[in-house]
Formats: structure tokens, C-alpha cells, sequence
């Protein structure tokens, strides 16, 4: 594919993440994706796409800015804002993301993102996440809670995890 092929699926998919649309976004990955974030670590296969369509059918008030995107022939970059309410707790959150790709016959076969963990905790969990987000026993408390809601969708995908 093309780098503008290419530029034009990132920005497909980050179109379709503003309009909370996880099915669009799902259809842009490889059968074969892997995908990594603070959060999400090493999801793989049909778990990438499906994060994507749970994230966003939980969220009623998510906005996505895309503030920058850059592809070649077989790689991409993004820079992203996303604004939302964390259903959890119901504090607002402001994330500044950094997305790498990797890009195979026009779909994204591997995404890497980076945000700063301890400012997002200190967002979505208060008090609790301003005094240990920078405590690895916090983030994996996270991804154990976000990796077992996101079991209970994929295995019931009609809930919103």
C-alpha cells in the first residue's frame, strides 16, 4: 500500500473513534494484530478490535481529537486526544496518546500506545491514583480489572464489558 493509502486507514480508524464506532475501527486491523498500551498489554488477534468496540460502546461522552498522523509504506504514527467520562468513578479524563503502526495490505497488523500512566490514574481514579499511579501495583491492578472486562465482552459481546 501506498503511504497515502495508508495515512487515509489511520485516519479511517480514528474517524470512526470519534464517532464511537468500534465495529470501523475492528475492520481496520489484520486478522493476525497485536496491540500494547499501559492498560492493554499484548493483546493479539481478535482482542484488539474487540477492546475498540467495548471502549466505545461504554462511553457516551467520548471525544477524539487527532492532532497529528504521519504513514509510509508500512508504518504509521498518531497523536491523539481523547476526552471522556471514566464510567468507573465519573471523573473526567483528558489523555494525550501516542500511537506507532505497523501497516500490511492496508490494515494495521500492530499498534503500540503511549500515554503517561500516572497522570491518566490521578484523572479517572482521584486521590487514589494521584498517590500510587506511579506504583506498579497500581497498574497492574488496572490491567487485571481492564483485561477481565474485557474477557466478559468478547466472551458476551452484546454487553459493554
Amino acid at each position: 500500500m501506498t503511504a497515502q493509502e495508508n495515512t487515509e486507514l489511520l485516519q479511517r480508524f480514528y474517524d470512526a473513534f470519534g464517532r464511537r464506532d468500534g465495529a470501523t475501527m475492528a475492520a481496520c486491523y489484520a486478522p493476525d494484530a497485536t496491540f500494547s498500551d499501559p492498560v492493554f498489554v499484548g493483546l493479539s488477534g481478535e482482542q484488539p478490535g474487540a477492546m475498540w468496540r467495548m471502549l466505545t460502546a461504554g462511553s457516551s461522552d467520548l471525544t477524539v481529537e487527532l492532532v497529528d498522523v504521519h504513514a509510509d509504506e508500512n508504518t504509521g504514527s498518531a497523536r491523539w486526544v481523547a476526552r471522556y467520562t471514566f464510567t468507573t468513578t465519573g471523573k473526567h479524563v483528558t489523555n494525550d496518546v501516542r500511537s506507532s503502526f505497523v501497516i500490511r495490505g492496508g490494515r494495521i497488523v500492530g499498534q503500540r500506545d503511549v500515554f503517561d500512566f500516572s497522570r491518566w490514574a490521578g484523572q479517572a481514579l482521584g486521590l487514589k491514583g494521584l498517590l500510587l499511579g506511579r506504583t506498579g501495583f497500581l497498574k497492574e491492578a488496572v490491567r487485571r480489572q481492564a483485561r477481565a472486562r474485557l474477557d466478559r465482552f468478547m466472551a458476551n459481546p452484546g454487553s459493554e464489558g
